[in-house]
Order: C-alpha cells, then sequence, then structure tokens
C-alpha cells in the first residue's frame, strides 16, 4: 500500500510540475502572438535612436532609452560602465559631382572620419600604376589639394546570382576571369607603392591630400560596407559603386573630374561606455543565472537593424514576456545588451573579467547575433553534456520552431565572432542561437541598407518563443549544467590538439589609435 501511494504521489508531482510547465510556455506563446512590441521596439529603437556606434551619442541615448523600457516593465536594469571611447557623432556627408558634368553622389563619411571645416571643391585622382615605390613619392607631389581614389572600380555592380541567372555561361566565365584579373592587378598597383592599402590613407594625409575616396562593395546591388575611417585630419568617403566607377573612369580616361565636398561631425572628446544590465532575481537561488545576450552597439553605415537590433529586440521582448508570466524564476534571469562588440567582443568580455560571480553560476547564456532570421542551429560549443540539456530545453518549444533547428553536439567552442564567446572561453555555458541568412553577409552584415525594412517579424517572433522557452526551462531544470569539456580532437592544419580559447582581454580605451 505505501508503494502504491508513493508511486500515486510521484506521478501526481509528476504531472503537476509537467502541467504547471505547459501553462508557463503556452502563455509565453499566446503573449509573444497576441500582444507583441517587436515592431514598437524595433521603431524606438531603429527609426527613432538610429546607429549605435560605440562612443556616439545615439549609443548612450538607446542604453537610457533600454533601461526605462525595462524600468517600465517593472524589471530592474542598470548601465554598467566597462570602459572609454572616442567620443564621435556622425553629420552630413553630401558630395556632388561638378566637374564634367552636375551630378549629386552616394557618399557616405566612414565612422569617426575627420570633417572637411566647409566646402571644398578640389580635383579627383587615383593611386597611380607605378613600377616601385620611388615613383610613387614622385607623384605623391602630385596630390596637394586632391581627393584621392585608394579602390578598385568594380567591372559589374550586378551579384554573382544575377550573372548565373540571367548570363550565358561563356559570359559568366569571362566576367570572373576579368574580376580576377582586375583585383591581381590593383593589388599588384597598391604593393608596387611600398604600401599596403591600411597604410595609405596616412602617407596621402601627410603628403597634402584634400581627403580619401573608398567603395568598401558587399557583392550586392547597391550594397557597401561602412567601417571606421584611419585619417586624422582629412575626410574618408565611401562612395556608392555606381558613382566610384564614374569617377574612376573619368580619370582612367583622361579626364578631371571636380567633386564638392561637405563633411560635418563633432568629436565628443573621450566618454564613458556601458553594457545595459537587466534582471529578473530569484527568491530559490539568487545566485545561479540564466542569461539573455545581444551586443546592442553597431557599425553606422545603415540603423544596425539585423546587426543588431533583432538581437536586441529579441532579447527584450523576452524579457517582458518572462517577467508577465513568469515573475518568480528559480535561477535569477539576467540579460546583457553588450557595448563595443564590433571592436571586438570588449563590453562583454569586460563583464566576465568584471564579473566572476556570474560567470561561476552560470547555467546557460542564449545569445542572438548575426541577423533577422529564424534560428536554424545551435552548437554545443564544445560542452560534453550539452546534448541532454539542450535538448530538455527544446522540448517544449513548439514543432514549428524545434523542427527547423539544427544542433550538434558536442561541437567545438567558439573562438570569437560574438558575445557568447567570451563566456566560453571563461569555461561557461554560452550558446549561440544561429539564425537563418536573407543574404544578411553580403545585405545588412554592417552595410549602408542594414535598416528597419529588413526586418522579417516573423521569423524574430518565433525567436522570441524559442528565447524565452529556452530561459525558462534552464531555469527550471533541478540539474546545474556541468563544466565537463570534450576532447577537441586535433588541428587538421597543425596537427596539433585543438585548444580551448583563451578569455581576451578586453579594450577599455579606444577609439583614438
Amino acid at each position: 500500500m505505501r508503494k502504491l501511494l508513493f508511486a500515486i504521489t510521484a506521478f501526481s508531482l509528476g504531472f503537476t510540475q509537467a502541467w504547471a510547465q505547459g501553462n508557463v510556455v503556452d502563455q509565453i506563446i499566446k503573449e509573444a502572438n497576441d500582444n507583441s512590441m517587436l515592431e514598437q521596439l524595433a521603431y524606438e529603437l531603429l527609426d527613432k535612436n538610429g546607429p549605435r556606434l560605440v562612443g556616439t551619442p545615439q549609443m548612450q541615448n538607446a542604453h537610457e532609452w533600454a533601461v526605462n523600457r525595462y524600468n517600465g516593465w517593472g524589471i530592474s536594469a542598470r548601465n554598467e560602465q566597462w570602459g572609454e571611447w572616442r567620443g564621435w557623432e556622425r553629420g552630413i556627408t553630401h558630395v556632388d559631382l561638378i566637374e564634367p558634368r552636375v551630378k549629386t553622389l552616394e557618399a557616405m563619411q566612414l565612422a569617426w572620419s575627420p570633417p572637411t571645416n566647409g566646402i571644398v571643391d578640389a580635383e579627383v585622382t587615383v593611386i597611380p600604376n607605378v613600377q616601385n615605390e620611388s615613383e610613387f613619392k614622385n607623384w605623391l607631389k602630385t596630390v596637394k589639394g586632391k581627393f584621392v581614389m585608394i579602390d578598385m572600380a568594380q567591372l559589374s555592380g550586378r551579384p554573382d546570382y544575377n550573372w548565373e541567372k540571367w548570363g550565358t555561361k561563356e559570359s559568366i566565365e569571362k566576367m570572373e576571369a576579368d574580376r580576377r584579373d582586375a583585383m591581381r592587378a590593383w593589388g599588384e598597383r597598391i604593393r608596387n607603392t611600398g604600401y599596403n592599402s591600411r597604410e595609405l590613407p596616412g602617407v596621402l594625409e601627410e603628403a597634402g591630400a584634400a581627403g580619401i575616396l573608398i567603395s568598401n562593395w558587399s557583392r550586392g546591388f547597391g550594397v557597401n560596407k561602412i567601417f571606421g575611417a584611419r585619417t586624422k585630419s582629412i575626410p574618408t568617403i565611401d562612395i556608392g559603386l555606381e558613382d566610384y566607377g564614374t569617377l574612376f573612369r573619368m580619370v582612367e580616361y583622361g579626364d578631371v573630374p571636380k567633386i564638392r565636398v561637405e563633411v560635418t561631425n563633432k568629436d565628443h572628446g573621450t566618454v564613458p561606455t556601458y553594457n545595459t544590465m537587466a534582471e529578473i532575481k530569484s527568491a530559490v537561488n539568487p545566485d545561479q543565472y540564466v542569461m539573455l545576450s545581444a551586443h546592442f552597439d553597431s557599425w553606422d553605415g545603415g540603423t544596425g537593424a539585423t546587426d543588431n537590433g533583432t538581437g536586441t529586440i529579441i532579447m527584450m521582448e523576452a524579457m517582458r514576456i518572462l517577467k508577465k508570466v513568469y515573475p518568480n524564476p528559480k535561477r535569477t534571469i539576467l540579460v546583457g545588451h553588450w557595448g563595443s562588440e564590433e571592436q571586438g567582443l570588449n563590453g562583454s568580455s569586460s563583464f566576465v573579467e568584471d564579473h566572476p560571480e556570474v560567470v561561476k553560476g552560470l547555467q546557460a547564456l542564449f545569445n542572438q547575433d548575426n541577423g533577422t532570421g529564424r534560428v536554424v542551429n545551435i552548437s554545443g560549443q564544445g560542452f560534453l553534456h550539452a546534448y541532454e540539456f539542450i535538448n530538455r530545453w527544446l522540448e517544449p518549444v513548439p514543432r514549428s520552431i524545434s523542427n527547423e533547428i539544427n544542433t550538434n553536439f558536442p561541437g567545438a567552442p567558439g573562438g570569437g565572432g560574438s558575445d557568447y564567446a567570451s563566456f566560453v572561453a571563461a569555461g561557461a555555458p554560452g550558446f549561440s542561437l544561429s539564425s537563418l541568412s536573407w543574404d544578411y553577409g553580403t545585405y545588412t552584415w554592417h552595410t549602408n541598407r542594414d535598416t528597419y525594412d529588413k526586418v522579417v517579424f516573423d521569423d524574430v517572433r518565433n525567436n522570441v518563443i524559442l528565447t524565452a522557452i529556452l530561459v525558462y526551462m534552464a531555469c527550471e531544470d533541478p540539474e546545474f549544467f556541468p563544466r565537463d569539456k570534450a576532447e577537441l580532437g586535433t588541428n587538421p592544419r597543425t596537427g596539433q590538439p585543438r585548444e580551448w580559447p583563451s578569455p581576451r582581454k578586453p579594450t577599455r580605451k579606444g577609439g583614438n589609435d
């Protein structure tokens, strides 16, 4: 009789626990679908605030906005300083071709570019095809007051998929061969100057050039990547592929194009940099943590919509939902919106360095970064027991979401790429929720087209449901995630055993080198 009562009690407890879990999961799904705030959060973050380059007022405004949003949901939040960076604020970039004809050009100053100090009219020239460094130094005497083009003009602005769709086999092969030859010739042209492409802007600046013109094509229609300037006193400007090609051909055919340029921006000196942290404290296991993770900063060619506005709003929406349907978690739920990921995971690696107690008590971290698509890959990151834990946490996720997810166990530890790697390097279980491409690498990753209109909200909503359920299940799991590491095997390139990545040292003061 006693055994029967024990069995009935155990069954009843198990049923009650399963029912409770199912109830919370159902509430997560319902809230995500019926009362979503994703579009509003995206508008406020991307359209209203704009890009979030480290050290800019827009980044600081976004930190304050996030804290206010969390506080409005009854979630404790703070901005936690991790370092300092060069403060800079983008102004306008206006470039007109004024000779031999008139046209307004597609142009954008690079991050941290110096301004023009007014409107400048100047000729345009191109790095010459010299035989050696001596010839190049003689040519340098001619660049004073001119804008210098330092990139090759593309032979075609059509991406490869467009050629493959419409071109003949012969024309495709010819284009590929011509492009290889042109790139090889341009590489030789740069080498013959005696400098590399990273050094040339400084050399031209010292020689008195009025500015640097580049075109960093992202291999898609109308898309360029926008990074940072390497000049200290003259502007560096990215010109759209079509307009860059026009200027380049004018010079190559012996004409003398002239442009009118105005670049404005503000230097704010050295400013503090932050991570935004928010938490739902546990009364049961307050010193054990389940973390949501997404970098908050972006490059500023667009508005940082898919890199990483989508990751940001996924984590904010998941926190909002969890606070509403699961306000008393069995482990503390903590979210990190990291600063300066784009310059080397600086915000998250600083947090790891500053908070060993969180690293020690981390049950799991779920990071989302690479674009707007639905999550399709989860790796165990080299943790020996990832298989049993992650599969257990995935169990209640709707099949319409989980069936698309490929898992890789135990996987290999990520050495970089996004902020989960900062935790993995410290031996803590951090996992990347890796998403479907939507041509992320070509069209939105670090480009001038990474904007609100590229967000696929249906996929983002699925990712919110997935993330919230994973966090809930990791909080409820009676077991603490063990830190055992899998054997990583041999590196085929070196023949040596693979090693676990080491924690990186964050750059806590940057932007002035």
